[in-house]
């Protein structure tokens, strides 16, 4: 049987620093060779690379299916983080340790954890070696600053609640970069946040709440912009379209974004508070890689997740270049399909299981309300409630508060939830 390599989520969280999340495999041995000194040995049946949300639910899979000791993660990170609860942190709901464990206990027991990382990918040789910087002008240093912060990053997810404390008087300014971003929705989830922490302390009079993005729609998918637009109207928010941070003066509290309409024009806005997006894209080492598009996305098939090249190579999460939002909900739906795929590829077998991009987004509008957004790869609603899931619902928050990661660090984790749908077949009656 030849060797499985498993690409899994990867994103940057913030300028100059990438978080990978990929994979690979061997070749005339039919294991995956690795050309590492911290690894045990030298080749894996399976060797997963990035021990984020894709690589340890699907290394759990794995695991199952060709005992532990041939199942390989390469992961330099000593600590996993579930990013979904930052929107909470940067908000003051949560704290940031509640979103932190040790790598070593969510890792598969008995799985080999290689503590290095990915400096290049060889397909054509199956082998993996271990060991394009988008840049807003001014970042990271400017984070050195106080009123400004990002929910992206664990460096500087904290200082996004002490800005939201500190804030006075004046512009609080919320960005969204010309760049595909880890979970879409968060950008604006922080800022419903702000908005309504505000109200509370009796300071909303005293905020001018701007939403600035590169984007020409607040949402993707229209059913859940409509009920955002409505929000947005009611809180007295203003949104710019089309609008994309480019430089950050943190010592003049200066945010300069360029007009992606008017090539060439900026706006330089004063602000009392900054909440930065970072641009993000491909980690470095999948740029010009022969696993990956001319983007630097790897390069798999939409509804099979197999490598379009390489059979014995597969994508699951950020780091590919599946049209879907990038989402730790997405991940649970593919890492079901993979699990199918993989297992009928190893029976040299072809693939039937088909992924159809569903992902989620819990737009959090309040401390105690969501929106939960669900959707499919043509942005159609896919809903696993027989309810309009478009209304603001405290039952909803508590799922994204509460349940999530619950069901994250208990069950997609150790490989056991694969999203959604049985729930939702069962919730419509088998008819979705």
């Amino acid at each position: 049987m030849s060797a499985i390599g498993v690409v899994s989520s990867c994103s940057r969280l913030r300028p100059g620093v990438w978080l990978l999340k990929p994979g690979m495999q061997k070749m005339s041995s039919f294991g995956l060779h690795t050309a590492a000194r911290c690894a045990a040995k030298d080749y894996y049946e399976v060797l997963v690379l990035g021990g984020g949300t894709g690589g340890i639910s699907m290394s759990a899979r794995m695991k199952r299916k060709v005992g532990a000791e041939n199942v390989a993660v390469v992961e330099p990170s000593k600590t996993h983080y579930y990013q979904p609860l930052w929107t909470l942190v940067g908000g003051g709901a949560k704290q940031l340790a509640t979103s932190a464990r040790p790598t070593g206990s969510v890792m598969p027991k008995g799985v080999e954890w290689i503590k290095s990382r990915v400096t290049a990918l060889d397909p054509d040789k199956n082998c993996v070696w271990l060991e394009n910087d988008i840049k807003i002008k001014g970042l990271p240093e400017g984070f050195h600053h106080p009123k400004i912060g990002s929910n992206y990053s664990v460096h500087t997810v904290e200082k996004t609640w002490k800005a939201l404390q500190d804030f006075k008087e004046g512009n609080a300014i919320f960005t969204f970069p010309n760049t595909p971003v880890k979970c879409a929705g968060a950008p604006q989830k922080i800022m419903y946040l702000s908005e309504a922490y505000w109200r509370k302390t009796g300071k909303r009079s005293k905020a001018n709440i701007m939403f600035n993005t590169s984007l020409g729609v607040i949402f993707g998918v229209k059913k859940y912009a409509d009920a955002l637009l409505e929000i947005i109207k009611e809180r007295n928010i203003a949104v710019n379209y089309r609008r994309n941070l480019v430089e950050v003066r943190a010592d003049k509290q200066e945010a300069v974004f360029e007009n992606l309409d008017k090539p060439g024009v900026t706006e330089v806005h004063q602000y009392e508070m900054l909440h930065v997006t970072p641009p993000m894209g491909p980690p470095e080492v999948l740029i010009n890689s022969p696993v990956s598009d001319e983007i630097g996305w790897v390069d798999v098939d939409k509804e099979t997740l197999q490598h379009k090249k390489y059979p014995n190579v597969f994508g699951i999460g950020d780091c590919t270049n599946l049209p879907t939002s990038k989402t730790a909900a997405a991940i649970a739906a593919q890492s079901g399909v993979l699990d199918k795929t993989i297992s009928l590829v190893m029976k040299n077998q072809l693939p039937t299981k088909k992924y159809d991009g569903y992902t989620s987004c819990p737009l959090v509008t309040g401390y105690n309300k969501v929106i939960l957004a669900e959707f499919d790869y043509n942005a159609q609603p896919l809903e696993t409630f027989p309810i309009d899931q478009s209304k603001e619902r405290v039952t909803m928050y508590h799922m994204k508060a509460d349940m999530m990661p619950f069901l994250y660090w208990n069950a997609l984790l150790k490989g056991y939830w694969g999203g959604p749908a049985p729930v939702r077949k069962l919730m419509h009656l088998g008819l979705k």
